[in-house]
């Protein structure tokens, strides 16, 4: 069967012909991924849902400790506005909420997975360790984060992007098409019937990393897309805001791979950019781009961390450096850029002073711009000194370091404790 990874994001293109591969088997039913020939009109409105699996789930007289879980399909936009249907999951707490007004619903933006079907979160959630057709590990770390909220009551749907499960490739830090389909998540996840959320409560965003820079999309775009939110704060963690600063940092990093997964997501929304880039990109940069479509993070970081993307072009340059000499892709990664719009709720925007893969100055540049639009932004460095060897220490490390102080920020806003930043 074509790998529609790689036929979306590169073939078809880049014009480099056709591959094959098996397709990444996954605990849920085989159809549930696929979508429906006829897309509803509403934005997040749900498709279909059924009962998904956990890990841990201590079963009680009222369901199951810490959550029952429903995998869910609903309907979004892509970067284009064009409707598109996406997969997630959605967490209903056992733990009762004790805090002011009614249950509250945190929209969770995952970090870097990786590219391939096998890598969405709504197929990792109930595994240990999901060991793909490449024999290649992937843990689902941000159940840390997930269960850190659930414990406390709040209410959690995970998206799982435009095209991880799903059709096409996943289109990585866009900021359009990743904001709609967190606020998208949940508009599907008030649908669910049952559930302990109320159809108009609290609704806050959290990510880091990738998901940082999908939380603080959603929170700009917040007010013009989905304006009947109560959105009442976001955590961002090390948000990628500038793809440029983040692209020339993390080149010849353990995360070179993501590099590719940027490209391939920039032609996956753009296909118009195919065909100029066909000329800039040699062999191997064509491999890399194939292989890491259809790779989890940690295949993605074997087979191609610390390596140079200046290998991968014809002229010798980094990718970086030729996306920003092409008018149409600089133009395009320019539109990734995250601050130019204004969140109506408080923000906590985190980031660390030595971070190895996200760079620091483009995260406080991103609290800046939004301060001096007028928004509440609490800016937090993380102070951990350099770990050697861009391992991305400096990067991971900052996330479970913040976690308390992010935790404590999104429960103040849900009980609506004042704050003014430090703007």
């Amino acid at each position: 069967m074509t790998n529609k990874k790689a036929r979306g994001a590169v073939v078809a293109a880049l014009a480099v012909g056709a591959m094959t591969a098996a397709v990444p088997q996954s605990s849920a039913a085989p159809d549930f991924y696929a979508t429906p020939t006829e897309l509803p009109v509403a934005a997040g409105q749900l498709i279909r849902s059924e009962p998904a699996p956990l890990l841990l789930r201590v079963p009680t007289a009222t369901g199951g400790l810490p959550a029952d879980a429903t995998r869910i399909m609903y309907r979004t936009a892509d970067a284009k506005g064009e409707p598109i249907a996406v997969t997630g999951t959605y967490f209903d707490p056992q733990a009762p909420w004790s805090g002011a007004g009614e249950r509250p619903l945190v929209s969770l933006a995952i970090g870097t997975h990786g590219q391939g079907d096998q890598c969405a979160p709504s197929k990792l959630f109930g595994q240990v360790l999901n060991v793909d057709e490449h024999l290649a590990p992937m843990v689902e770390y941000e159940s840390i984060a997930v269960n850190n909220l659930l414990l406390r009551g709040v209410a959690v749907v995970v998206t799982d992007y435009e095209g991880l499960g799903t059709e096409g490739a996943h289109t990585y830090v866009n900021r359009v098409s990743e904001g709609h389909a967190v606020l998208d998540a949940v508009r599907a996840a008030r649908e669910l019937p049952g559930t302990s959320i109320p159809s108009d409560g609290p609704v806050g965003f959290w990510g880091y990393s990738q998901g940082g820079g999908a939380a603080a999309a959603a929170a700009e775009l917040a007010p013009g897309y989905a304006p009947e939110l109560d959105v009442k704060g976001t955590y961002a963690g090390a948000p990628p805001a500038d793809l440029f600063e983040t692209l020339e940092e993390i080149d010849g990093s353990s995360l070179t791979g993501a590099i590719g997964y940027t490209i391939n997501s920039l032609v996956q929304a753009y296909p118009e950019l195919g065909e100029s880039l066909e000329t800039e990109i040699n062999d191997r940069g064509r491999d890399m781009l194939t292989r890491v479509a259809d790779q989890c993070i940690a295949e993605s970081v074997a087979a191609f961390g610390y390596q140079r993307t200046s290998d991968y072009t014809n002229s010798g340059e980094p990718l970086s450096v030729v996306l920003d000499r092409m008018p149409l892709a600089k133009e395009l990664v320019d539109r990734q850029r995250i601050g130019r719009l204004t969140p109506s709720a408080p923000v906590l925007v985190q980031s660390g002073v030595a971070d190895d893969i996200v760079p620091f100055g483009q995260a406080a540049q991103l609290a800046a711009d939004w301060c001096s639009a007028g928004a509440n932004v609490q800016f937090s460095p993380n102070g951990l000194p350099e770990v050697g060897g861009r391992l991305g220490v400096n990067h991971a490390a900052p996330m479970l370091l913040g976690l308390p102080e992010a935790t404590q920020f999104m429960l103040d806003r849900f009980d609506g404790l004042p704050t003014s930043g430090n703007c």
